[in-house]
Order: structure tokens, then C-alpha cells, then sequence
């Protein structure tokens, strides 16, 4: 897990020796079979893959007061236990805007719950040459699903 500076001295020594850098970004709250299709796809995609975390305050901006259901702290941990991510950080704003800017990756990733050319953060990445992916999706693999899921059992009388 890195701060920003940290993380943009070790991307410039990648770039010095050609390693081409994939940037994600998300919520990551209840991590699964989903999470880890596109990040395994998203690494794949270059040699260091960078992992960008909403921040605690801006998922419940972006997603309700519920949530989120794991500290912004716990999320990044298990993300950098991954073998496919090479970096985490956290981020503040409803969208990562800034931190594209700053790392300026080759290849920026989403999902396939997203179309490519709908992403917000497309013109930014195409504007110094950068390329956007949008992966595919695994169906039924969503941490709002899951959350769906787990709170209709709750209301059942035979959990």
C-alpha cells in the first residue's frame, strides 16, 4: 500500500525499465469471484497494475450510509494480497480523476459493468495517448447483489 509520492517514484523506475502500468480503480468492498476476474485480466493487460480504492467517506458518498461494509484500511490489504496487484492506493473523490493524472497509465480498466466509451475518465486517459478497457463481466457477481443477497436471508425465518 503506498501514499501517492511513494507510489509515482516506483512507477517512474517501471517506466525507466519499460514496464508498461494498468490503472483500476473501485470500491473493492466485499471483494469476490468478480473483483478478481478483472483484476487477473487488468494485470494482464501490462506489467504492474496499480489498484486505486475509494476511500471510506467517498464510498458512502457514492453507495449510501451502509456502506461501506470493510474499513478503507481492510479493503487495501486484501487487494495487496493479491498476486496480480503490484499497488494500492487509496483515493478521496467520487472519481479518480486526479490520481490518472498524476500516474498517467497506459491502459485504464473497468469492469464490464461499464462500456468504454461512456467512462467519464476516457477523455482524460486518451488525451496523453493512454488506451481504456472496459473487461467482461461475470454475471451475478456484484457487491450490491451480494449485499441484496445476505440481507433477504437475514429476514428469513430459517437463517
Amino acid at each position: 500500500m503506498d501514499g501517492l509520492e511513494s507510489l509515482l517514484a516506483k512507477l517512474r523506475r517501471d517506466r525507466h525499465a519499460g514496464r508498461r502500468i494498468v490503472f483500476t480503480n473501485g470500491c473493492f468492498d466485499l471483494l469476490h469471484a468478480g473483483h478478481v476476474g478483472c483484476l487477473q485480466q487488468a494485470r494482464d493487460l501490462g506489467d504492474v497494475l496499480v489498484v486505486a480504492v475509494n476511500s471510506d467517506r467517498s464510498v458512502r458518498r457514492l453507495k449510501g450510509p451502509d456502506r461501506p461494509v470493510n474499513s478503507e484500511e481492510d479493503r487495501m490489504l486484501v487487494l495487496a494480497g493479491l498476486r496480480c496487484v503490484d499497488h494500492v492506493v487509496a483515493f478521496d473523490d467520487d472519481r479518480p480523476d486526479a490520481l490518472i493524472a498524476a500516474i498517467r497509465p497506459e491502459v485504464y480498466v473497468k469492469g464490464g459493468d461499464y462500456a468504454a466509451a461512456a467512462l467519464p475518465e476516457r477523455r482524460l486517459v486518451e488525451s496523453y495517448g493512454g488506451r481504456v478497457v472496459a473487461l467482461s463481466y461475470l454475471p451475478g457477481r456484484s457487491t450490491s447483489e451480494m449485499i441484496g443477497r445476505i440481507r433477504r436471508d437475514q429476514r428469513s425465518p430459517y437463517v
